[in-house]
């Protein structure tokens, strides 16, 4: 319980918001572009871009800390050509860009190798010392392969006609889901009352640890099955909702399923709720895929990886938790205190985030 408690108010506004990076080189015999987008929340927590305190940041604010922006991604990002290092020629001109999860500095320069390049070994650096969850996402433009999931310190990694990044997007759909408060949330409100079944106005405990085990996995597979459709859709480019719109209606499917903890009212069976909301939720996984710009064969491999590195994540929660509910169903404290105490905590939290995300303000440090 004091656990969950410490989860939901260490959190911030933006819960299931990670921080990534967009990488892409475009490649044409010697010739090398390199487009760097880097989030303007990342840059402002270490470079305090934000001068007049404000909360927003304006371009002019940016613009007067280009030459820090630069310095710091000069420091934080190295790549070598068949082994050996390029030439820069000259750096495009200052540029903001949109993805889902924000907005971008974008940072465009132009190299020259000595040979054709085949494959390009990237050291990437950025935000190693000030947010363990970063990471890049690096795609050669044009080029077959999946992109590369880049983990500051990890050391050069190799970026060419021939990379697999399957296993980094199996990872980095992990760490979507750590970094994912909301989402954890979420499966947590799940999991508390799985082992429960509805009795009246009410729950009561199942006798059949065998029947909250089938529960549970009807929720979970309801949940993957709805998100993925979504991710896929999203991923690729056919639908394209407002990301405001999803954010604030992932804050309300947690709080709608903790309301429905403390007092059931969601009609039908739980799996259909959870299905549906498995679809507003499967949209909000989909940013760091999106962002890549991929389509068809090249988008195939990235998306299993992610989808499965999400699954993985899932069921570490649910491996994590389930266990502890079993042996607690039928416990007063359980029933009195844990369930009642954790679904409100989450409840009062979601509907902070119903607030903040739907009117853009900021209630939460």
């Amino acid at each position: 319980m004091r656990l969950l408690f410490l989860l939901l108010w260490s959190s911030a506004a933006w819960a299931h918001q990670s921080s990534e990076a967009y990488l892409n080189y475009r490649v044409d015999g010697t010739a090398i572009e390199q487009r760097l987008d880097i989030a303007l929340r990342d840059l402002d927590r270490d470079l305090a871009l934000d001068a007049d305190g404000d909360g927003s940041l304006s371009w002019g604010e940016v613009r007067a800390r280009w030459p820090d922006i630069e310095a710091l991604a000069d420091a934080g990002l190295r790549f070598t050509a068949d082994g050996a290092a390029c030439t820069r020629l000259d750096r495009a001109a200052p540029q903001l860009d949109d993805h889902s999860d924000g907005r971008h500095a974008v940072l465009v320069s132009h190299w020259r190798c000595a040979a054709s390049v085949h494959e390009l070994a990237i050291d990437y650096r950025l935000f190693a010392t000030t947010d363990a969850g970063h990471r890049g996402l690096a795609r050669r433009v044009g080029a077959a392969g999946e992109p590369l999931v880049l983990v500051p310190g990890a050391g050069p990694q190799r970026l060419g006609l021939d990379s697999r990044g399957f296993g980094g997007f199996v990872v980095e759909g992990m760490a979507h889901i750590a970094s994912g408060l909301d989402h954890v949330l979420f499966l947590v409100t799940l999991l508390l009352v799985a082992v429960w079944r509805r009795d009246g106005a009410g729950w009561a405990p199942r006798h059949s640890a065998r029947n909250a085990v089938t529960e549970t996995l009807k929720l979970v597979t309801a949940f993957t099955l709805a998100h993925s459709v979504t991710l896929g859709l999203a991923a690729s480019g056919v639908i394209d909702p407002p990301a405001a719109l999803i954010e604030s209606l992932i804050a309300l499917t947690v709080l709608l399923a903790a309301l429905d903890n403390l007092r059931p009212f969601v009609p039908g069976p739980r799996w259909s709720m959870v299905g549906l909301f498995g679809l507003v939720h499967g949209v909000g996984f989909a940013g760091p895929l999106k962002d890549l710009g991929l389509r068809g064969a090249e988008l195939v491999l990235p998306l299993l990886g992610f989808n499965l590195g999400v699954e993985l994540g899932q069921l570490a929660v649910v491996a994590l938790l389930l266990p502890l509910a079993l042996a607690l169903r039928s416990a007063r404290a359980y029933r009195r205190w844990i369930v009642p105490g954790g679904s409100s905590a989450v409840a009062a939290l979601a509907l902070v985030w119903c607030v903040e995300r739907s009117l853009a303000v900021s209630l939460l440090p």
